[in-house]
This record gives structure tokens, sequence and C-alpha cells, in this order.
């Protein structure tokens, strides 16, 4: 069960997610992604962690929407506490 405000919240992200602008965030991070990943490129080590962790940034954006579909579907499936109580 989703209380109102988890409720709105799901809702503005998935305004978010049809968003013109959104949709071509993703595409240029998925572009820049294929860049940033290369060895290549790398000029030492420091580098090499800080290309990890900017993947790794564009890896959650570009999975967002996944997340919170999967966070959706888990809170809707939650008993609330009235039926906890009526269970027990």
């Amino acid at each position: 069960m989703i209380d109102k405000e988890l409720e709105k919240y799901y809702e503005s992200m998935y305004t978010l997610f049809r968003n013109e602008g959104w949709k071509s965030l993703l595409a240029d991070l998925q572009a820049n992604s294929v860049h940033i990943n290369s060895v290549e490129q790398t000029t030492d080590e420091n580098n090499l962690h800080f290309r990890k962790g900017q993947l790794s940034i564009i890896g959650s954006l570009l999975t967002l929407e996944q997340q919170i579909r999967t966070a959706e579907e888990q809170a809707q499936e939650e008993p609330d506490d009235e039926e906890e109580q009526e269970a027990s």
C-alpha cells in the first residue's frame, strides 16, 4: 500500500521520465559513457578511479526509471498497517 506522498513522488518521477529533456540527457550520458569507459584515455590511477565514479553515476541515471518502477511495485505489494494488524 502506498501513501499519498509516495504516490505523488512516483507520479512526478514518471512525468520526468516522459519529458524530452530527460530522454536527451539519457542519450547524451549513454554517448559520453563510451568515451569515459576508454582505458586508452586514462592517464593514471586517480583518473581511472574518477572515471569509475563517473560510470557509476551514469549507470544509476540510466537505470533510474527501472529502479523507480521496481520500488513502486514493491511498495504496492507491502501490506499497510491495518492489514498487518488484522492478520495478527
